[in-house]
């Protein structure tokens, strides 16, 4: 058993509402979108080792590297085109 846990939502529900955005903005070509988006999911961990372990679980299926970002977070982030999808481990003191 991990000593991580990855908050994360309904992946159903989730992937629906980016194809109905996608339909929606398809629909109205006049509709201004932000010139870059992102999605993060967050670690929660109780020590670095394992937000680390959690953020890498993530890291490893994008293809990208975890990057220790100092005072305890860890962050890996992959690009698809202006969108970023990202996973970040963040201490259990500033969680509060």
């Amino acid at each position: 058993m991990s000593d991580h846990v990855i908050r994360s939502g309904d992946r159903a529900a989730f992937l629906a509402g980016l194809r109905e955005l996608i339909d929606f903005l398809t629909a109205h070509p006049a509709l201004a979108v932000p010139r870059y988006a992102s999605f993060a999911v967050l670690v929660d961990a109780p020590d670095s080792a394992a937000r680390r372990d959690g953020v890498e679980s993530v890291a490893a299926p994008l293809g990208v590297p975890t990057e220790d970002t100092g005072r305890g977070y860890f962050h890996a982030r992959r690009d698809f085109g202006p969108i970023s999808y990202a996973v970040v481990g963040v201490p259990p003191e500033e969680r509060q």
